[in-house]
């Protein structure tokens, strides 16, 4: 009925009005999500089918079934704690990915308190749930720039206590991916506020500094786009300035022999000798 068949065609809109209707007075779709686990492999595909074709339904500008679920949020909450249940996690990661593109939805799941709960998911050992996971986390915190600035912004300490969990993690796929996510956040113009804040801690330089001596190359190379933010920083706070000053030559010794096989990424080495430049030319603060 709802997206017909190859044989037929989907029902009229009036019939799929009266459809939807229905799924919202019975409260069908919270009943569905709630016993995804007990419904089979095809069945549980076709719930975030059915789910993912009804919240892209619109009337004119606007999308009902969205404004459904910001009258029922435990939708949303019943769909993020489907990462706690392998049987059931992909499903409801499709259908999760679904709502975070409508700000609406993405505004009540940043702001819940089940938003933390991502930074455990992503982690979670089987690697194909943390890999899901971490895209909706991703999707959520990158999508709808203003809203995930504001956030960001609100959220601060909470927000980056946790993130630096993910960064020293165990994980290396979890380490990789939340760096280069980080690297993301701070270089998008929306975060500048963050960014800054960021910038002008000298811990996260540090452990960007000892990131950059990571043995995975890659890692390197991820850390190397969140250490650039620092070195470029032309308002540097003292305790950063300081940590650049003692390491000087050693900094430029470093990056003069970092990743000097990638002769071919035009960008990264322009970059790489932007701060060499800089570095060389850092000078100690006036008033010392």
């Amino acid at each position: 009925m709802l997206y017909g068949t190859s044989d037929a065609e989907p029902q009229t809109e009036i019939v799929v009005s009266q459809l939807a209707q229905e799924l919202y007075n019975s409260n069908l779709l919270l009943l569905l999500i709630q016993n995804l686990s007990r419904i089979d492999f095809e069945g549980k595909k076709d719930v975030a089918q059915v789910f993912n074709n009804v919240l892209r339904r619109q009337i004119g500008t606007r999308s009902p079934t969205v404004e459904y679920i910001c009258t029922k949020p435990e939708i949303l909450f019943t769909l993020m704690a489907g990462y706690e249940h392998q049987e059931i996690a992909l499903n409801c990661g499709t259908m999760l990915r679904e709502c975070a593109r409508y700000e609406a939805l993405a505004k009540i799941m940043l702001h819940s308190d089940e938003f933390f709960n991502f930074f455990r998911y992503v982690e979670v050992s089987t690697f194909d749930i943390a890999s899901d996971a971490f895209s909706t986390f991703k999707e959520l915190l990158t999508r709808h720039k203003l809203l995930c600035a504001e956030f960001l912004e609100q959220n601060y300490d909470k927000v980056f206590s946790h993130y630096q969990h993910l960064l020293n993690s165990e994980n290396y796929v979890t380490r990789r991916q939340s760096l280069k996510l980080l690297g993301e956040l701070l270089l998008d113009r929306h975060n500048f506020t963050v960014m800054t804040k960021y910038i002008s801690n000298p811990d996260n330089l540090k452990l960007m500094m000892n990131m950059l001596k990571e043995k995975s190359r890659n890692i390197q190379f991820e850390a190397f786009h969140v250490f650039k933010v620092f070195v470029a920083n032309p308002n540097k706070p003292k305790p950063i300035l300081d940590i650049l000053l003692r390491n000087q030559d050693k900094l430029v010794d470093f990056l003069t022999r970092f990743h000097t096989d990638r002769s071919e990424d035009e960008q990264f080495n322009d970059e790489k000798a932007y701060l060499i430049k800089q570095i060389k030319e850092l000078k100690p603060a006036p008033d010392q």
